[in-house]
């Protein structure tokens, strides 16, 4: 069954849009990410303009996160302090994002941003993200204790600057400056790519803050749903970029698939956690590797440019 997208200009299969919105968003319940970085490449896979595909896509990472938000405050599993930091930031970054995107688009330069931004971004993390992850399976094998993720009063300096907090279900104690960079850069990275940001949040407060596993997929999906709340809204008046018929279905989708992905993520041991989320960062970073390095089926495209009087 055919539906046709009156922003995109083109017909989709229903049944199509649906399972791939309810995959992705048991992705990200399992993950705790916005699973936009998987929607948004696959959209544009099936021939969805980016910019649409970019927009739109922030309506179905809405749903979906906060149906696992729900779940994660019955859980206990949020920290609000931490998040109401991240989403401060978030707001700041998501505006800039949208700023930065217009551009690009009047400047017929949105479609290049996009994929080099993918494939840097989703590279480098996930990258780190393996490294951390092998290192931490060879030492069980070797019979090796791992090192501790919080050892003894060592930490990173920043975390030692100015306008230190206490988050304490986050049992953190650090500068809120860092925090605030942090949440500033993906909410930029979650409005310019369509995503939800939750692949750079989790590595970092992992990773770089510390922070433990069972806090860190709600307090990530936290700050997704207001940071993306307003990339949305911002897409849809600065934009005009939202479609909301494709925006219903992939909600739809998405909402029942992040349900059976939060209870899965709950039986998910921390090291396979991390293993299984670089996987698949570096596989989406490899496809839009691919696109960089095959040539085009049509090396020219036409577009039309609004006349400035």
């Amino acid at each position: 069954m055919q539906i046709y997208l009156p922003i995109a200009e083109m017909p989709v299969s229903v049944l199509l849009i649906l399972g791939l919105g309810a995959a992705v968003g048991f992705i990200s319940g399992l993950f705790g990410i916005g699973g936009g970085f998987l929607m948004t490449p696959l959209l544009i896979f099936l021939g969805i303009p980016p910019a649409v595909a970019v927009a739109t896509q922030s309506a179905q990472i809405v749903a979906s996160s906060t149906t696992s938000v729900l779940g994660a405050l019955r859980r206990g599993a949020l920290d609000f302090r931490l998040g109401g930091i991240l989403v401060l930031g978030g707001f700041v970054g998501s505006a800039l994002g949208v700023w930065f995107f217009a551009a690009a688009r009047r400047a017929g330069q949105l479609d290049l941003v996009i994929v080099v931004s993918y494939v840097t971004l989703f590279t480098v993390v996930g990258s780190l993200m393996m490294k951390e992850s092998v290192r931490e399976f060879w030492l069980k094998r070797k019979g090796m204790a791992p090192k501790p993720r919080r050892n003894g009063g060592k930490h990173p300096p920043f975390l030692g600057w100015p306008l230190r907090m206490r988050f304490y279900r986050s049992k953190l104690y650090a500068s809120v400056i860092p925090i605030i960079g942090l949440a500033l850069f993906v909410g930029f990275a979650g409005a310019l790519l369509g995503i939800g940001g939750g692949f750079i949040v989790v590595p970092a407060l992992l990773y770089v803050f510390r922070v433990p596993t069972g806090v860190v997929v709600g307090t990530s999906q936290f700050q997704i749903v207001c940071t993306t709340l307003v990339a949305l809204v911002l897409h849809a008046v600065a934009n005009q970029a939202v479609d909301i018929v494709l925006a219903i279905l992939l909600i739809l989708g998405g909402v029942f698939g992040a349900q059976f992905g939060a209870r899965a993520g709950r039986n998910l041991r921390a090291e396979l956690f991390r293993f299984l989320l670089a996987i698949l960062l570096l596989a989406v970073g490899l496809r839009f590797a691919l696109e960089l390095m095959i040539k085009p089926e049509e090396p020219f495209s036409i577009t039309v440019q609004e006349q400035r009087s």
